[in-house]
């Protein structure tokens, strides 16, 4: 009877030390779950501070902008006030070009009378030089044939010479005053052209200004997008990582409502042990060994694997943690590509082929990306660890955000979107919540073939 008991004893110490080492196992797998958890709000934390950042950087730009929009304003203004100055410049050189062409008449006039008194005096000195230049003036003086004749003579000699000299003392004027006149609009016209030049190089300056400015105002507008560009994917990424952290919220629910009801079945079997050790010490005779073998707790296990439904063309579920998500050919491996790093591969296959979840889990995201195309995010808890994979570039979804899926589920067709080159299905899977950096990012092959 006592090495019956004892026996009984050992084998339910055994078994309770399973139920004890699986009940530690389940600790350490909710501890990873919340370790998961801090991780992926730490991670969404630091998006929301990089989203913050980033409403600062486009105040800023926007800020700027708008000082340069003035400061074009400024410079359109005075743009416009040297093209006035400019014109009115050009206005004045055409008035003075208008007085220049009036001045040449008056100068063509003078030079006119200049050549006419120097045909005069021409005239005059053939006249005294005719007869072989032998007549003078004191010639003419001493041929008077009388005292009143001598007298008109002397006057007419004087009169001619006086008019001589009136002719040459004019003559030396409208020289002086043709020079001035040409003197003087040589001087004023070079004054407008040197305005003229000024304002224009004056005009350069500001076209040059305004050109830098436009330069600078587009450069702005180019970082003010690339901005907002960077906002949205940081606010694309906090709503994976905010969907990634719900579903790690509802998987520690769930494991500590498991834990509960495993605690309650292990105090339920403990006390049910306790109870049938009680009886088999009583007990006695051939009916104490089945007693005892009654006595101890059955087994008992539940696959939870769920077996999702073979979609056509599907290939079939594997019995691994993760089964392949399409039918097809490897058409790009995990590792570096064109200059970067593929962080997953690549399934292609021609016609309509079915895509399918790799594993149990929830649907954290399903959206439509510029990079990924149509995408599906799917968390997956897998022995106290999280995993997440991530479809891309499908021709359609047939899931939805928070829907549970099981393995080998229906989820939506390989395709051709977003930046794709060709149908196919780009798979990845992430140990551990996805991130922007895709550091969790891991071969698939290493999981599935």
């Amino acid at each position: 009877m006592k090495r019956s008991v004892l026996t009984f004893t050992i084998a339910a110490t055994v078994g309770f030390s399973s139920l004890i080492a699986g009940d530690t196992a389940s600790a350490e797998s909710l501890k990873d779950l919340q370790s998961k958890r801090n991780k992926v709000q730490q991670d969404r934390s630091g998006v929301n501070a990089d989203i913050n950042k980033a409403d600062l950087e486009i105040k800023r730009l926007q800020a700027e902008q708008e000082k340069i929009k003035q400061e074009i304003q400024r410079i359109d203004t005075s743009i416009n006030e040297t093209n006035e100055k400019i014109a009115e410049k050009n206005k004045q050189i055409e008035d003075k070009t208008k007085e220049i062409e009036k001045l040449k008449g008056d100068i063509s006039d003078l030079v006119a009378r200049i050549d006419k008194r120097n045909e005069l005096l021409k005239d005059r000195a053939r006249s005294f030089q005719e007869g072989g230049g032998a007549v003078s003036y004191l010639d003419v003086l001493l041929g008077a044939k009388s005292f009143s004749d001598f007298i008109d003579r002397v006057g007419a000699v004087n009169t001619i010479m006086e008019a001589d000299q009136d002719i040459l003392t004019q003559h030396k004027e409208d020289q002086q005053t043709l020079e001035e006149l040409q003197k003087k609009m040589e001087d004023e016209l070079a004054q407008l052209e040197t305005m003229r030049s000024e304002l224009q190089e004056m005009q350069k300056t500001l076209e040059k200004q305004r050109a830098e400015k436009d330069a600078f105002m587009a450069k702005l507008k180019v970082q003010e997008q690339q901005t907002e560009q960077e906002k949205l994917s940081l606010k694309e990424e906090e709503e994976i990582l905010a969907a990634q952290e719900a579903a790690i919220q509802q998987a520690i629910q769930l494991e500590e409502k498991r834990l509960e009801e495993e605690a309650k079945r292990r105090a339920e079997a403990e006390a049910a042990a306790r109870a049938q050790a009680q009886a088999q010490a009583k007990e006695q005779g051939n009916g104490q060994a089945q007693a005892s073998a009654k006595a101890q707790p059955k087994s008992s296990g539940g696959n939870n694997g769920g077996g999702g439904k073979n979609v056509s063309a599907a290939p079939p579920v594997s019995s691994g943690i993760f089964t392949r998500p399409a039918s097809g050919y490897i058409s790009s491996y995990y590792g570096p590509r064109w200059g970067g790093f593929h962080r997953g591969i690549d399934i292609a296959k021609r016609g309509t082929v079915p895509v399918v979840a790799a594993a149990d889990g929830v649907v954290i995201r399903s959206y439509y990306s510029d990079s990924y195309g149509h995408a599906v995010f799917i968390s997956h808890s897998i022995n106290g660890k999280v995993y997440t994979t991530v479809y891309a570039h499908l021709d359609s979804r047939f899931v939805q955000d928070d829907q549970r899926v099981s393995k080998g589920q229906f989820i939506g067709y390989m395709g051709n979107t977003g930046d794709s080159r060709g149908q196919h299905l780009h798979f990845e899977i992430h140990e551990g919540p996805w991130n922007g950096s895709k550091s969790n990012a891991v071969d698939p092959l290493k999981y599935i073939r």
